[in-house]
């Protein structure tokens, strides 16, 4: 159905809104794998905003459709230009305009903006006028963006639809059920269940950078963990300081993983002795991955913990690598939860666990550095104390209590300041 509803635009901008799981970006792929098998000589460009969005979304997609039906020749793809040639000479080229300067390069006949919304309008509005057929564009409607102000109301040539996943004839009935389980939650249904255009005021966090790599002089501080395994991915996040903020970057997303995978894979990071904060509800996964050598605790939890690390992440200048892909999907749909009066609460929706598991991990790492009560005794550092020497008391408010201090406040202390703030 949304295949057929895609190949029903005629006009020269082809705009396509939808939910989750509506099967947006396929079948515009798959119009344009037809459109390139029946002409000759076209040029075909699929631009994201950056090279990982691309291999994790469209190129995959792109593949997958591709060796599904029997086209793929391994001999006709470029991996280093990530262009395709097919047998009439036209060509599909996947490509990142994540600077201004790259879209004034050649013209093409087709244009596909994929995840519209995540490119800056200057960027777009250079590809769409060297463009010399059809633009193709689609994403989430989490928030208006430059095509609901800038094109819309000035263009007559848009045809404009909006699929759901009632419109993705492929969907299997588990992840029907998963999608339909959150009718309660509005705003995410709004957007992700009717594929409609939504409100930004319930995003925890706003105002990011996304930045190319990790400046030479940035510092590893912290690692964060969230724990998962058959349904939910573990999530590990390395923390940086720098210039007066923090760089996250994404080291590990993936599902399935023992103990013992975890711990391998942090011993053979770079910087493996790098202390890792991690879900403290499960304290026997601590253990084990404590038990093969790295250094890990459990985040301090306690009343109303989960909100006061939120608004301390909020408070500080934060940077994610563009490798991040999972990361950054995660920060844009990251949303405070709703009562029954659809009133937005002070605790996050985690019922989607795609987007809260790398904030979670974020969060466990950051927090670390929060100033909380004073401690009682001296102040000791905790690089140049064991994890296994470490298990301070905490009180029913997860305030340490005994002579060991927070995480944060050792730092600051042994840089001689008086609180995180002046560090």
């Amino acid at each position: 159905m949304a295949t057929r509803k895609i190949f029903s635009l005629t006009k020269r901008i082809r705009a396509v809104s939808g939910g989750t799981s509506a099967s947006k970006t396929i079948s515009i792929l798959v119009w344009l794998i037809d459109y390139s098998q029946v002409t000759k000589n076209k040029i075909i460009t699929v631009v994201a905003e950056s090279v990982p969005h691309l291999q994790l979304g469209a190129i995959r997609d792109f593949k997958s459709i591709m060796i599904s039906q029997g086209y793929w020749d391994e001999n006709r793809w470029n991996e280093t230009t990530h262009t395709y040639r097919f047998n009439g000479e036209s060509f599909i080229e996947f490509i990142s305009f994540d600077k201004f300067g790259k879209a004034h390069g050649p013209r093409r006949d087709i244009l596909f903006i994929n995840e519209a919304n995540n490119i800056p309008y200057e960027i777009a509005d250079q590809l769409i006028t060297r463009t010399r057929e059809i633009v193709w564009m689609d994403w989430n409607p989490s928030e208006e963006f430059w095509f609901y102000t800038e094109m819309k109301p000035a263009r007559d040539d848009i045809d404009f639809i909006t699929l759901t996943y009632l419109d993705n004839e492929a969907l299997d009935e588990v992840s029907r059920r998963e999608i339909e389980a959150h009718k309660s939650n509005k705003r995410w249904w709004t957007v992700y269940g009717l594929g409609q255009l939504g409100e930004i005021e319930s995003r925890i966090y706003t105002g990011w950078q996304i930045i190319d790599e990790i400046p030479f002089e940035a510092r590893l501080e912290r690692r964060g963990l969230d724990f998962g395994y058959s349904v939910d991915p573990s999530v590990l996040i390395d923390i940086y300081y720098y210039n007066g903020g923090f760089i996250v970057d994404e080291v590990l997303y993936q599902k399935g993983l023992s103990n013992k995978s975890i711990a391998d894979t942090i011993l053979n990071l770079t910087n493996p002795e790098t202390l890792v904060i991690a879900d403290s509800a499960e304290p026997k996964s601590i253990d084990e991955i404590k038990s093969y050598g790295v250094s890990i605790i459990g985040a301090v939890k306690g009343a109303d913990s989960v909100y006061q690390g939120i608004q301390f992440v909020r408070n500080q200048k934060i940077s994610v690598t563009k490798r991040s892909v999972k990361t950054i999907k995660a920060y844009r749909n990251y949303l405070f939860s709703e009562d029954k009066n659809g009133k937005i609460t002070n605790k996050p929706d985690d019922t989607v666990h795609e987007w809260s598991n790398p904030m979670d991990a974020i969060r466990y790492g950051l927090d670390s550095f929060r100033p909380r009560a004073k401690s009682v005794g001296k102040v000791v550092d905790i690089n140049r104390v064991s994890p296994d020497t470490y298990s301070p008391k905490i009180d029913n408010e997860g305030n340490i209590q005994d002579e060991t201090t927070s995480v944060d406040y050792i730092f600051a202390n042994e840089r001689g300041n008086k609180d995180w703030s002046e560090y």
